[in-house]
């Protein structure tokens, strides 16, 4: 289904939601009192989280809550992007190929632009970490997500940093948790670009300035999901946006430090990483955990994070605060559709027209398994989709599992996919093991403690499912064929696009 809007065109978070409010059941405002503290979160989970969270959950609307218990005046979105179809309608994509969409993106990016402070209504209200009585932690609802998270956190906040050599900027999301009125905690995943900047200013014994940017176009945060090596190093991701819109995002310089906001964003926290400088996550807590990770578990609470000292909060008028449950759907989105354009690129580049499709599945929480679709059209595409797996793992390095069904299979249902691998599969022969590969730090699985074998935490065995059919028997595979006829009439109600 394609989802093309000429009448509204979007370029925030709020034109976003305009959007939304003309589609069915797609969007939702409450003005019932709201604790952000666990209740949020397990109101959302029941109603629209979806992904990983443990059950019951379901895929529901974006929610809007008007009224944050503790916080006058203050809203919280959730679940913007915790759905396909809601994502597709806000790109202007079908929603089937959303992967490939993101693809065409990153071939034909946009770099952003500066613009000045009158046209940037990030900047309409700023508090300053110099002003009396600043405390981040009063002016900000941020959530936990349960009783056990180390404390509140920035789950949506895309943090802006610059090469202190180069100053080539780069964007990414990190868990971020409030730990003091001016100090914030954050965890940098290994390999992120933005923790090399910290390093190279640590190791020059400065900090590192930064802009935590809340409340987004879509486009923009998905658009900052890439990895290398889609996105090497050097790489800006706002382009990826620029790309998708097919105009720039616009940045403006932030007001206390040498780094930039986005214009347009609803929020943005302006500070520096400070150098040698580290807390423990759940300084204030103890509970042990930080808060529930993609991978459906609480993750445990670092012993030692880096900090970011706040020196100023800009935000609109009326901002609307961001923020996503942990596990749920709406991180499938946010990392998977990025793992889909990069594979989907990389294959076809490597062996053109034999990948028609990929989905990055919300059990992986968009990261840990892929569903590739393969046609193989000629005797000699037999052993090529093992090719295409092999092309997929090194596209995306934290891809875990894959399975590889045919044309015929519907990669989005998972149902099929595992027909495919109970009629078309024989573990001994249809199974690639590939051990001792770097993947994710999150997999609680992937640790020494697990299995003895395994030599370091986020070190695991990539897995390749092999569920398509060999070619020379592809005649014997056929699915038995129905009539194609109109059931409209039938139960209209239920054909309704």
């Amino acid at each position: 289904m394609s989802h093309e809007n000429k009448a509204i065109e979007i370029n925030d978070l709020r034109s976003a939601m305009e959007l939304l409010k003309t589609l069915p059941q797609q969007y939702h405002e409450t003005d019932v009192e709201i604790d952000p503290n666990a209740d949020l979160a397990a109101v959302y989970k029941q109603i629209g989280a979806g992904g990983t969270v443990s059950r019951p959950t379901r895929l529901g609307p974006a929610m809007l809550f008007n009224n944050v218990k503790g916080y006058p005046g203050s809203r919280v979105l959730v679940g913007l992007l915790a759905g396909r179809e809601r994502v597709a309608a806000m790109l202007g994509a079908p929603s089937a190929d959303l992967g490939k969409y993101m693809g065409q993106a990153v071939k034909n990016c946009i770099a952003p632009i500066e613009v000045d402070a009158s046209q940037a209504p990030c900047q309409e209200i700023v508090f300053r970490a110099t002003d009396k009585d600043f405390d981040l932690r009063k002016i900000l609802p941020a959530p936990t997500n349960t009783p056990e998270d180390a404390g509140p956190y920035f789950c949506e906040g895309l943090v802006l940093g610059s090469d202190p050599e180069t100053g080539h900027s780069d964007v990414t999301i990190h868990r971020l948790c409030v730990q003091g009125k001016d100090e914030i905690s954050i965890f940098f995943a290994a390999g992120r670009h933005i923790d090399v900047f910290r390093e190279k200013a640590e190791k020059a014994g400065k900090p590192l300035p930064i802009t935590i940017n809340m409340g987004l176009d879509p486009a923009i945060l998905i658009g900052a999901c890439f990895e290398a090596p889609t996105t090497p190093f050097g790489f800006d991701e706002l382009s990826i946006a620029g790309g998708l819109r097919k105009k720039p995002v616009e940045l403006v310089k932030a007001l206390t430090v040498n780094q930039h906001s986005i214009a347009r964003a609803e929020i943005v926290i302006e500070g520096e990483i400070l150098p040698d400088v580290r807390v423990v996550e759940d300084q204030n807590t103890h509970t042990g955990h930080a808060m529930p990770e993609f991978p459906g578990y609480n993750g445990p609470a670092n012993p030692s994070l880096p900090v970011i000292r706040v020196t100023a909060i800009t935000m609109r008028k009326n901002a609307i605060l961001q923020t996503l449950v942990g596990p749920g759907e709406e991180h499938t989105s946010l990392a998977g559709i990025p793992t889909e354009a990069s594979i989907y690129n990389a294959v076809d580049a490597a062996l053109p027209g034999l990948l028609t499709n990929v989905y990055a599945h919300t059990a992986g929480g968009g990261k840990f398994l892929a569903i590739m679709q393969i046609h193989k059209q000629k005797p000699t595409d037999q052993g090529r989709e093992r090719q295409a797996a092999l092309v997929a793992l090194a596209a995306y390095s934290e891809l875990k599992q894959i399975i590889m069904v045919d044309e015929d299979v519907d990669i989005f249902d998972s149902s099929d996919v595992l027909w495919a691998m109970t009629t078309r599969y024989q573990g001994d022969i249809s199974t690639i093991f590939i051990p001792g590969v770097r993947c994710h730090q999150l997999d609680p699985s992937q640790d020494p403690a697990f299995d003895p074998k395994i030599l370091g935490r986020g070190i695991s065995t990539k897995t390749i499912f092999d569920c398509t059919v060999p070619y020379h028997l592809k005649e014997h595979f056929g699915r038995a064929q129905f009539k194609d006829i109109d059931a409209t009439p039938y139960l209209p109600e239920w054909f309704k696009s």
